[in-house]
């Protein structure tokens, strides 16, 4: 009775970790706000958005930096406080910072609240969320574990794009903006209080061994890096060039999706975007199931190749006259590829460098996830105002991918000799 309680609340917490993500990942719903602030600063009007079109993407790409960047503060308190705690910081920063750009169409007011409070709310919840499910679980189902608490960051955008779509129209975005952030902090911080680490003692239930599993069990052998540790170590910064990468590359066209689909689509594009949702939120159950079955390393070889391919394919087809059927496919693709990424690299930082300093190694390395968003967002939003096409930017992607390639070999001859 005791091990079955214990497994429905490893499941529990694993389920309320999920659904705190499907709420912060409202990042993904960026491109359907910023058709509508572009629609405004076009419409010329006394109350219109007055932004440079070249910087459209500027509170979409400060959002991703601060994510990433408050991950490291924000998992270095979820290893000393808890998730729980971390978690209610999360959804007062993100609520807060969404109500705040709610009053005002200025440029600096949106970077502040969609991107800086915004990004950092974001931070602090999904940096509670992974963690506290993966202590209840064996090594075994590391992926698999970090793959469900993840899907739902990427699945959120199934309901927001189209919730999204449905307030603005209705009642405008500065109104929808404040819609949200009452929403967002009423749902996370009351989710948070069910988020929960295992007990004292606890050690994962493993069904290889043959002896009783839970609170009593001997833990094994595992050896924990602190972060000083780890950046001592050439596999971090190998793990890092590719992080970068490939996030940023995928949340290049995530960013962009709305846009890409419009010429084919219309008013309906909100729908590529939450179809590629559903690619992105697949993606990270899938790598996370066969990470689990075969070397991690060589599911991220798979993963980025896949990536590469479609990113060339994406310069050779998409223009305005593409079907609506292949932007859609294309969309789901890279979406799920991108999602992979998000559920293979939590369990890397806990098969590399342990669990106890988790929060904090892995917010770390999630650094290298704001940066490439940051940076291949801007260039692709830059490209586009200069050129008015996407090609450059799927042209830069894929060769990036393709370097990533080659470190990922190299990671899998380390690993080897270790």
């Amino acid at each position: 009775m005791v091990l079955n309680g214990i497994k429905n609340k490893a499941w529990f917490v694993t389920f309320i970790g999920l659904s705190i993500n499907l709420a912060l990942g409202i990042l993904y719903a960026w491109s359907v706000f910023k058709g509508a602030i572009e629609q405004s600063i076009n419409s010329g009007s006394q109350n219109a958005f007055a932004w440079d079109l070249a910087s459209l993407n500027d509170p979409y790409a400060v959002c991703i930096l601060a994510f990433a960047f408050s991950m490291t503060f924000a998992g270095k308190i979820q290893d000393k406080k808890g998730p729980s705690f971390t978690a209610k910081i999360g959804g007062v920063l993100v609520g807060s910072g969404f109500i705040l750009a709610s009053l005002s169409t200025s440029y600096i007011i949106w970077i502040i609240g969609f991107g800086l409070l915004g990004g950092m709310g974001i931070g602090f919840g999904y940096s509670a969320t992974t963690p506290a499910a993966m202590k209840w679980f064996s090594s075994k189902k590391t992926g698999l574990i970090a793959g469900i608490v993840v899907s739902g960051f990427g699945l959120a955008p199934v309901y927001i794009a189209p919730l999204a779509s449905y307030l603005v129209g209705s009642y405008g975005i500065q109104n929808a903006m404040m819609i949200f952030g009452i929403l967002f902090i009423i749902f996370v911080v009351g989710l948070a209080f069910f988020l929960k680490n295992p007990p004292a003692g606890y050690v994962p239930e493993d069904k290889s061994d043959n002896n009783l599993q839970g609170l009593n069990s001997p833990a094994k052998i595992v050896v924990d890096y602190n972060a000083t540790a780890m950046l001592k170590t050439l596999r971090f910064y190998i793990m890092w060039v590719i992080f970068f990468i490939g996030s940023g590359a995928g949340l290049m066209i995530i960013g962009s999706i709305s846009g890409l689909a419009k010429a084919s689509m219309g008013e309906s594009a909100f729908i590529a975007v939450a179809i590629m949702a559903i690619g992105n939120a697949s993606g990270r159950i899938v790598a996370g199931i066969v990470s689990d079955k075969i070397a991690k390393s060589a599911t991220l070889f798979m993963v980025l190749l896949f990536q590469s391919s479609l990113m060339f394919l994406s310069y050779y087809i998409l223009n305005d006259s593409t079907s609506t059927v292949i932007v859609v496919l294309l969309a789901t693709f890279i979406g799920f590829n991108y999602g992979a990424n998000l559920s293979l690299f939590p369990a890397f930082t806990k098969g590399f460098w342990g669990l106890k300093n988790f929060g904090l190694n892995y917010g770390i390395l999630m650094s290298a996830w704001g940066l490439g968003g940051f940076i291949f967002s801007r260039l692709s939003q830059v490209l586009y105002a200069s050129t008015g096409s996407h090609s450059m930017s799927f042209i830069i992607a894929g060769s990036s991918l393709g370097f990533c390639l080659f470190l990922t070999i190299i990671l899998l001859e380390i690993k080897s000799m270790n």
